[in-house]
């Protein structure tokens, strides 16, 4: 050490324990705020879904979706104030479980104007997006067209575009929700997405084998 130069004092284990303990807090901070919600879906303390973060742990969505033979099928034609389709009207009831801070996506496909009816109702207030996302580009091209918090909702949708459309339900607390849906429409595929990642195709029945069965 040269002459005249002050020696500085190594610090403490005190103090340095301190320093690590508050790196650490940090650390488990950002994980559970911003890494699990953007990355995972988890968000725990609801910070993901106020930051806007649970989208970008959403799955691709069209990729999943295999569309059966005959989709053009489900393309109105219009003559005059009435719409005829190559294909038959559908039908679809499912209920959906989403236990603390869940969120799941239902979705439909449907051709540019095709139509639909739908009713949904849960036992608690959800977060809620109807919104859509066109075949030709669904990452740029997404669509919201009622986003609120709500507890159920009933109503008709005419497809803007070709693509899939339907509803992000997220859990905002730690009670279990159950939410049902009911619709009817010229859909050809409906597929669940859930916040774990996983991904399942839903069977759609036609309304003449409904009415058939009631007999």
């Amino acid at each position: 050490m040269a002459s005249g130069e002050e020696e500085l004092p190594l610090p403490s284990k005190r103090k340095i324990a301190i320093v690590s303990l508050a790196a650490l807090l940090g650390a488990a901070t950002i994980l559970v705020t911003v890494v699990l919600p953007a990355e995972y879906g988890v968000d725990p303390l609801g910070t993901g879904a106020k930051l806007g973060l649970l989208a970008m742990s959403r799955p691709s969505q069209n990729e999943s979706i295999t569309l059966p033979p005959g989709g053009t099928e489900f393309t109105p034609v219009e003559r005059g104030a009435a719409a005829y389709y190559g294909a038959e009207y559908k039908v679809d009831t499912t209920e959906l479980v989403l236990d603390a801070y869940e969120y799941v996506e239902y979705k439909y496909h449907l051709e540019k104007g095709a139509s639909m009816l739908f009713a949904w109702t849960a036992n608690s207030t959800v977060m809620h997006d109807f919104h859509g996302a066109p075949d030709t580009d669904p990452k740029n091209g997404e669509a919201s067209f009622d986003k609120r918090d709500a507890s159920q909702a009933n109503g008709s949708f005419v497809a803007p575009f070709t693509g899939i459309h339907g509803w992000y339900w997220e859990n905002p607390g730690g009670e279990r929700i159950v939410i049902k849906v009911t619709s009817a429409g010229f859909y050809n595929a409906a597929m669940e997405f859930r916040s774990n990642g996983t991904r399942k195709s839903h069977e759609l029945m036609p309304l003449n084998a409904i009415a058939s069965g009631a007999k």
